[in-house]
């Protein structure tokens, strides 16, 4: 049967300038999740962004989808997840490569004392055996799919070659250890070649420059992204 997939808004190409209003007209059109991505300068310097709680803080009262903070460091402290709940974050977004082993289970631990929810990154070339053991405890598995091939180093991004691999093996990760658990997948994701991801069966779908940058503008992005994972949707599982 058709499978609903969700569009998580993702704010890495905006103008943080109208952040806001942009945020507002993207859950208005129909965005499920709101997408904050936070970097520290040290693993991600060519996106030079902060999306921590002053961003969340700016957002909240504009919508109420929720805000899913996925930050890209290597440090991560109760004060910082202290922060972004109190903004009004509904889950933080963590990469596998750097919480690995106890500091894990205080961060998941951390999380749940602030009722959010906690997501584990597979990033670029990251093994999917990173999240073998902690996706029993975890809210989303979230798969970065975007590589070296087919990109312009700025607001397109393709896809890597082993990514619609990763995405059904995580698919099948999911389904034996944790049904509940969401499997996201961000990165090279627009609406004229989102077919082949949708087969590999997410749950949600991260588009950031496929809204924020369709030709149209941002809500006819969002709709043009619905449309296109519905139709796909039907194409792949029927009405």
């Amino acid at each position: 049967m058709k499978k609903y997939i969700k569009i998580a808004a993702g704010l890495a190409h905006v103008d943080y300038g109208h952040i806001a209003d942009i945020v507002k007209e993207a859950s208005d059109a129909g965005a499920d999740y709101i997408h904050s991505d936070a970097a520290d300068m040290h693993d991600l310097k060519n996106m030079q962004l902060m999306g921590g709680h002053q961003i969340i803080e700016g957002i909240r009262p504009v919508t109420d989808k929720p805000i899913e903070c996925h930050i890209y460091t290597r440090e991560c402290d109760r004060l910082f997840i202290e922060k972004i709940a109190a903004a009004g974050a509904n889950m933080l977004i963590i990469p596998a490569e750097h919480f690995i082993g106890a500091p894990l289970a205080y961060i998941i631990n951390y999380c749940r004392e602030f009722n959010m929810k906690v997501g584990l990154t597979i990033g670029c070339y990251t093994p999917l055996s990173f999240v073998e053991e902690s996706v029993y405890d975890i809210d989303r598995l979230h798969i970065v799919t975007h590589g070296v091939d087919e990109t312009d180093g700025k607001d397109n991004w393709g896809w890597r070659r082993s990514s619609i691999d990763l995405v059904k093996r995580a698919r099948a990760l999911i389904n034996e250890k944790n049904p509940s658990c969401e499997l996201a997948v961000d990165g090279g994701l627009r609406d004229d070649n989102l077919s082949e991801m949708v087969a590999a069966e997410p749950d949600v779908i991260i588009l950031s420059s496929g809204i924020f940058k369709y030709k149209d503008g941002i809500t006819a992005g969002v709709k043009a992204c619905r449309e296109a994972i519905d139709t796909a949707s039907v194409e792949h599982f029927g009405e």
